[in-house]
């Protein structure tokens, strides 16, 4: 199998589904952010290249991040092809990891926006053990009470309020848009209804990489 990129705004079950790829495909899951701290704690010579540009709190430009996808699917795990999670990004960055590597399937999961802001609004986390709970999906057993410790301390994420909500979906809607349909234009496009029951969403996409 080719390398395959996944596709989801913040909330759409992308981490879920993800994992039930790997599971089902053996594709290691490749993630920018995750290489470039990897890099950067290993001391690599691309890692040092990009911690530069991190400690002055600027972006890492696209060279260096091809460079760190070079690097990675040279390894071993990634003979067969990898899963990209969170790249490309944009169209340059497509061309660039078409020289790198052949994508056989970019699957989208697509959610409306009015229930992705429900979906993270509504998160919640114990502040002992680090469970995650949900206001209407997801509810701790007994009010006010943790299932995993039993603690009563729980914490929200500062940004996970409507108006940050909307406005990260707004970029990620800007800035994919003209990349999906580039990939469209290359009949390797495939949008999966994020918006239904977990195992629905993994049988179809399971469907489309067979």
């Amino acid at each position: 199998m080719s390398s395959i990129v996944l596709f989801g705004p913040p909330g759409a079950g992308k981490g879920t589904q993800a994992q039930r790829i790997m599971e089902s495909t053996g594709l290691p899951q490749v993630s920018t952010g995750d290489m470039l701290r990897a890099a950067v704690k290993a001391g690599t010579e691309t890692g040092l290249s990009a911690k530069t540009y991190m400690d002055a709190g600027q972006l890492v430009p696209d060279h260096v991040i091809i460079a760190l996808i070079e690097d990675r699917i040279q390894e071993d795990d990634a003979s067969n092809g990898v899963m990209f999670d969170g790249f490309p990004r944009t169209i340059p960055q497509a061309e660039a990891l078409a020289g790198i590597t052949q994508v056989s399937h970019v699957i989208a999961i697509e959610v409306p926006d009015g229930k992705i802001v429900s979906r993270i609004c509504g998160r919640y986390t114990c502040g002992n053990c680090s469970m995650v709970f949900h206001d209407e999906f997801n509810p701790t057993t007994e009010e006010g009470v943790c299932d995993g410790c039993g603690s009563n301390e729980f914490k929200r994420r500062a940004d996970d309020n409507a108006d940050t909500v909307l406005s990260r979906l707004s970029a990620y809607h800007e800035q994919t848009s003209p990349l999906a349909a580039w990939y469209e234009g290359r009949g390797i496009f495939h949008r999966i209804d994020g918006d239904r029951p977990i195992d629905e969403i993994t049988t179809d996409i399971l469907n489309v990489l067979e």
